[in-house]
Parts: structure tokens; sequence; C-alpha cells
């Protein structure tokens, strides 16, 4: 196909993108169209690569409700009540909320998420069904696994041996959870031991990493630590860091440094960390998010996740990386130009970079991943929660949705307005 008079996410406009089979053939101005190809009219709208979710939890994900709901919406009662539904938990059910979600998801665009899968369960129930998903939609979505031990590699006794169970079932990263094991000490332990078993595989790390109010946890210190000690560098992720938004500026400047040095990535989850942080303080409440604009200007790779959908921790969501964006860009105060456009990087091309995600962008030589918006940059996108008017995945369209529309019947001048497209 040929998308023409198409808007890019880097400002250039009147671009055509030539897609042949599944890769991207030639993007360029005025691009001649060859015989037969069907021509697809952009009409100037924001033609983007997909959206990717750096942070997710599909073994839980559409579970809301089940085995009672989570009353006073807090962290802890969401660990706790997740503890309650997993003996109840079937193989048969986690594939078909998985599937159900992964459909969600590519109808807004989303084509690659990372989930965290809880691996403290003996059966691996869930390791099984999502790796059974992963394989069920490998042609539409890019699913990547973090083996998680949700109940601390330390503290659950058989932890550490189903973590590594799961990474020879074919799991994809190292996860861990320090701020949940018993004690600091122990907590800074499983970054080094889970480090070292990443660095023996040859794998990535994505630690849920002080995700706490507590300025004293400062476990992704010790990750950076450990990433530059083992050679890690690029391949590590500290998710969560919501203790970031609560240390002394004094420690953060000394710790952005360290971060940048050993190329340890971070992952915001804005729709969670707003809801779940900041629940024992009265008033001033703290935001709960990390510092994600100061993250970015130190050079560290920033990306936003949706982290939960109708689960124990969070009872809304709709598989939508805009909503996410919008989200971060209002907790984070980043309303400048620049800063609006790099919330979008962070559900885009920075989380990308942090799954490793191969042939990714718009670009000749890269996979034919597309998504076309109902809007004509990013901030719109953002502002407006744009419509995917076609996803695009391996040069094939996988997903179509009408433009948003609205008629008005007003006295002396009835007609239809495009809201989406009015400023």
């Amino acid at each position: 196909m040929l998308i023409r008079n198409a808007t890019l996410p880097d400002g250039r406009t009147g671009i055509d993108v030539l897609v042949d089979a599944d890769r991207i053939k030639a993007v360029g101005p005025a691009l001649p169209p060859p015989e037969g190809v069907p021509v697809i009219e952009a009409g100037g709208l924001l033609l983007s690569p997909p959206f990717v979710d750096a942070h997710f939890h599909m073994d839980a994900t559409l579970s809301y409700g089940q085995p009672r709901v989570n009353q006073s919406g807090t962290l802890l009662e969401g660990i706790a009540l997740w503890g309650e539904l997993k003996p109840q938990l079937t193989q048969d059910a986690l594939v078909d909320r998985a599937l159900q979600y992964c459909d969600w998801a590519v109808a807004k665009g989303l084509l690659a998420i990372r989930s965290h899968v809880d691996v403290c369960d003996d059966r691996l129930l869930a390791v099984e069904a999502l790796l059974h998903v992963r394989e069920r939609v490998q042609p539409y979505l890019d699913l990547q696994l973090v083996a998680f031990p949700q109940d601390g590699v330390l503290r659950s006794p058989t932890a550490l041996a189903n973590l590594k169970r799961a990474l020879d079932m074919g799991v994809d990263v190292v996860g861990g959870i320090p701020h949940f094991e018993r004690t600091m000490a122990d907590g800074a332990e499983s970054v080094r031991v889970l480090c070292e078993l990443a660095a023996e595989r040859g794998l990535r790390v994505d630690m849920h990493c002080d995700e706490s109010d507590d300025p004293m946890s400062r476990h992704i210190e010790t990750l950076a630590y450990h990433t530059q000690r083992l050679g890690l560098h690029e391949r590590v992720t500290g998710s969560h860091l919501t203790s970031m938004h609560s240390m002394d500026n004094y420690y953060v400047s000394k710790l952005l440094p360290l971060m940048r040095e050993a190329q340890v990535h971070a992952i915001a989850n804005p729709l969670i960390n707003i809801t779940l942080q900041g629940r024992h303080d009265t008033y001033p409440k703290r935001r709960g998010m990390t510092r994600v604009p100061e993250l970015m200007a130190a050079g560290i790779t920033v990306a936003f996740g949706h982290d939960c959908v109708m689960d124990p921790w969070y009872s809304l969501g709709s598989a939508d990386m805009l909503e996410v964006a919008q989200m971060g860009l209002h907790v984070a105060q980043m309303t400048s130009q620049a800063q609006m456009r790099a919330c979008f990087d962070a559900v885009t091309v920075n989380a990308a970079r942090i799954l490793g995600l191969d042939g990714y962008g718009i670009a000749p030589g890269q996979y034919a991943d597309l998504v076309l918006l109902q809007a004509r940059d990013p901030i719109e996108a953002i502002r407006l929660r744009a419509n995917r008017l076609m996803v695009v995945r391996r040069g094939q369209i996988v997903s179509r949705t009408p433009a948003a529309t609205a008629s008005l019947s007003l006295p002396g001048r009835p007609e239809t307005v495009d809201w989406a497209l009015r400023r």
C-alpha cells in the first residue's frame, strides 16, 4: 500500500509511506505509486509507529471483581486480593482474559506490550497461559514477558526456583520487587541475585523498584550499581521508582548521573502511581509519580506504562496509551510544547527502545507497523485521545475505527462537525 500525505510525529508533513510486504520500502514527499498498489489518503493526519506499553500485568487484567472488589482501592489490599485470587485461577480463564485484552490493544494501536507475570504460584499457571497467549498473538502483537516474583524473590520460599523455571520455559526478562522483601538488606541482596542471573543468561532486567512513598527506599541506586558492575548497560529498567518523588533533591542530584552512567531506563505508570501512592498523606498529598521531566533532562530513557486494567489494583482502563500519556503530562506538569511531545514519545519510541523492539519506526527497512490517528500532531493526539482510524501490522490492516463526528442541529445552522479536528 501507499499511504499518502501523512504528518509524522517528528513534524514532517506531506509525507508518503510506501509499504512492500511487511516492510516500509520508502518514506518521502510525493512518492510515485507503483502500478496496482492501493493508495490510502491520510489527508494530513498523524501517522505514527504503534503504541508500546512498557509495563503491564496481563495475568491479572480483566479480573475485576474476582473474588471480590478492592473496597479501599489501595495497593496493599490489591496485593492481598491477588493472593486470594491466585488459587482460583485457571489456565483457560487466564488465556481468555489476556486474548480479550490483546483485542482491545490492537484496536487502540497498541502493538507491543511488556507484561510482568507472577511466578510465586508453584503451578506457574499464569506463566504457561501467557506463553501460550504470546504465541497466539505473535502475528499481530509483540508480547514480552517478565518473570515477576510478586511476593519477593527471597521472601517467598520457592520464588527464585520458580523464576528460574519460568525463564527455562521461555519467559524473556528477569523481574524483581526489592522493596517488598523483609528488610532493606534483603532487598539489596535480591537485586544482586537477580542481576547476576540476568547477566549469566544474557537477559534484560525490569524490576518493580521503590514503589513506595518512603524516601529511604533506594534500591534504584543498587540496581544502577549492579548494572554498571555486570556490564548490563541498556538492558536494565527500574519500574515505578515512586520513592523518588519523596527523596531530597541533593540525593537525587547524585542518583540521576549514576542511572545515566549505567544507562538504566525508567518506567513510570501515571494512572496507577497517582492513585495508589500518597495514601498515608493527609494534606498536602504527594503526587506519587516519579520525577519524569528530571529523568528525561538527565538523558535517561523514560517510558510510560498502563500497569493495570480492571484488576485487583485498578478498576478502570481500556488499553489506551494516549490516556496514559495524558495523565503523565498532567501529573508531571509537562505542558511545554517539547514536553508534551516527549509524553507521546514515552508511549511510542522510548518504550520501544526499552523493550529492544526490532524494526520499529517509520523509516525504510523497518516493519510496516503503523497507526493513523485522527489528529494533526502528537499534542493534538494526546489532547483528544484521538481515534485510531487505521492500524497496520506487518503491512496488513488489522483494525479500522470510524472518524469521530458530531451532528449538530442548531436553530438556523444545522451542520456536521468533525470534533476531533476542531481546535
